[in-house]
């Protein structure tokens, strides 16, 4: 994705999120709860640089560290162009922060259908990549995921089904939490992936063809709630996966959760997008 227009702006000027400096060590492990990736400082970085020379020089460490912690400071602050440009240029280490930086972006911010499958489209190119050159790590799987699913959901259901896009979803969700148990974001996703296959196409061929079923989704969406009490995504998830599975019979407790989402503080640009979708959908 080569650099093009300005994108849209993160809407909450008033939010501000400053992660300066040694702001965003302190706040590290509340920002990332979610997606278990590592501190991106000079040690994480050389060991990479170490395991897999290809990516850089190991005199580049302190370097690239840098030039990563900064990526993510705009991606939290609501700048995601900069994240997503900064990121791409780190090459594979800078993946994870670009991949998070124009999806957020994508979900929220573009608001043409097009624009957005194209987008996921070259971001789960960008992530096969990622988990080529740095298959051990959790996040290129889970970033993959990500992607491929997001992108499923902007194709037709016939479309993304005969490209077995739900099966890959899946392998890359196993393989993110095999690599990191307590990656809430990835129980999220792989709930919502029985959820959305059991709500496409029945629980009976789901559970032949697809091995979805309504109980592990809705343990795993439970699980990353218990895992991260306080993201607002793992609260608005778990709502929309019951919608998946049970409708207006589970409206009301989906709806519980969509409030529970909107009392929550928001940490980063992300979580406050979040919140607004959450409100949007009480509203709604």
């Amino acid at each position: 994705m080569a650099k093009k227009a300005r994108w849209a702006d993160f809407p909450y000027a008033d939010a501000k999120f400053d992660y300066t400096g040694a702001k965003l060590v302190k706040a590290w492990k509340k920002l990332h709860a979610g997606d278990a990736e590592p501190f991106p400082d000079e040690a994480r970085v050389a060991g990479l640089l170490s395991a897999h020379p290809k990516l850089g020089k190991s005199a580049q460490a302190a370097e690239i560290a840098t030039a990563l912690a900064d990526a993510w400071r705009a991606f939290h602050r609501g700048d995601f162009q900069e994240a997503y440009e900064a990121g791409l240029a780190l090459g594979p280490i800078g993946t994870s922060v670009a991949i998070k930086a124009a999806g957020i972006h994508a979900v929220h911010l573009l608001d043409d259908d097009k624009a957005r499958e194209q987008r996921f489209a070259e971001l789960v190119k960008l992530a096969e990549a990622a988990v080529t050159a740095l298959p051990n790590e959790a996040n290129s799987h889970f970033r993959h995921a990500f992607a491929l699913g997001r992108y499923s959901q902007c194709i037709s259901i016939a479309k993304a089904l005969t490209q077995g896009l739900a099966g890959k979803v899946k392998v890359s969700l196993d393989r993110a939490i095999e690599l990191e148990s307590r990656h809430a974001e990835a129980h999220t996703a792989l709930g919502l992936y029985h959820a959305e296959v059991v709500s496409k196409v029945g629980g009976l061929i789901a559970g032949l063809t697809y091995g979805a079923k309504a109980a592990t989704g809705e343990a795993l969406l439970k699980r990353a709630i218990e895992l991260t009490p306080e993201s607002p995504i793992a609260h608005i998830e778990y709502g929309n996966g019951l919608m998946l599975l049970y409708g207006s019979r589970k409206e009301d407790q989906a709806a519980g959760e969509y409030e529970k989402a909107t009392q929550l503080k928001p940490l980063d640009a992300m979580e406050r997008l979040d919140i607004a979708f959450a409100a949007s959908q009480i509203e709604d």
